[in-house]
């Protein structure tokens, strides 16, 4: 397939790239830099100079396709909100390009719009519309285009790693450097899921290779890691201390990570594993977290 990727040479595109070339499939990279086109063309993808605000750029990547995977996303976590918003227009735009055909689209979301109320671990059958993450509207624009009859699917991530990033745990190290201590709320038994980002970008490709309408996975290795136990492997590796603080101080410690820092979002892949036959192969998150290259400051 000719396969058009959004975020082509962020932490995950730039993995899934290779990924997809070596299955045989030729990928369109959108990129808005000259070093990103450079990386794209030297990866072996066709280059596609776009940005997540320009609609007309993403349509017509999509249209040149006969596979969408909307990778892109923009990590300035402060403007979160803002920027969930800005992926419902991004969702729109790709899904009108596909009207009327039955290429497939498959949109990301988080793991945590499948959480039940009760403290369960999320799951891949569970939607909840109300969820207050704002994420929630990703998967709302996609469900919009299902129901006009695109063909769309959601992958959700958790916390993708390597030694080098760790999703929410990378803005958190600098906040640690920046304290000279590294905190969790209360016992730290709240849980986060994580996944390897080898095992992650194997998962995208099953999934659009399967091109399942209305299908959503987990890219869930770790069901949940407790907090607790990624601030101490953050104490080893940068060398300061690990201390508990209560709720009420959480706000001013974490400033806007403090909406993440006390949330249990233990989350399943149960579903995916079954429909995709994929078993995750990377190694830990923790075992990441303590093979870090802390001293380089290239973590």
């Amino acid at each position: 397939m000719r396969i058009f990727l959004t975020g082509a040479t962020g932490f995950i595109g730039s993995a899934l790239v290779p990924e997809l070339i070596e299955a045989g499939h030729q990928v369109i990279g959108m990129t808005r830099s000259d070093a990103g086109a450079q990386a794209l063309a030297a990866a072996g993808a066709e280059v596609h100079r776009g940005t997540l605000e320009d609609t007309a750029t993403l349509r017509s990547g999509a249209e040149k396709a006969d596979a969408v995977i909307h990778l892109a996303f923009d990590h300035d976590f402060s403007r979160f909100v803002e920027n969930c918003e800005k992926d419902k227009r991004v969702i729109a735009a790709l899904g009108a390009a596909l009207a009327g055909s039955d290429r497939p689209l498959l949109i990301t979301s988080g793991t945590g719009i499948g959480s039940r109320a009760d403290g369960q671990p999320a799951t891949e059958d569970v939607f909840n519309t109300q969820h207050p993450n704002p994420r929630i509207g990703s998967e709302l624009a996609g469900h919009a285009l299902l129901d006009s009859g695109i063909n769309v699917s959601v992958m959700r991530l958790p916390q993708v790693h390597n030694p080098s990033r760790q999703g929410l745990i990378t803005p958190l190290i600098q906040l640690v450097r920046e304290k000279g201590v590294c905190a969790y709320v209360e016992e730290g038994q709240n849980r986060w899921p994580a996944a390897h980002l080898s095992d992650v970008v194997r998962l995208y490709r099953l999934a659009i290779e399967k091109g399942e309408t209305g299908a959503r996975y987990h890219a869930v290795a770790e069901e949940g890691v407790s907090v607790r136990e990624i601030a101490q492997a953050l104490g080893r590796g940068l060398s300061v201390p690990v201390v508990s603080i209560t709720r009420e101080e959480a706000p001013a410690h974490f400033g806007w990570m403090a909406m993440f820092a006390t949330l249990d979002m233990p989350a399943s892949s149960a579903q995916t594993r079954a429909r995709l036959g994929w078993q995750p192969e990377g190694p830990t998150l923790i075992s990441d977290l303590n093979e870090a290259r802390y001293v380089q400051g290239l973590t």
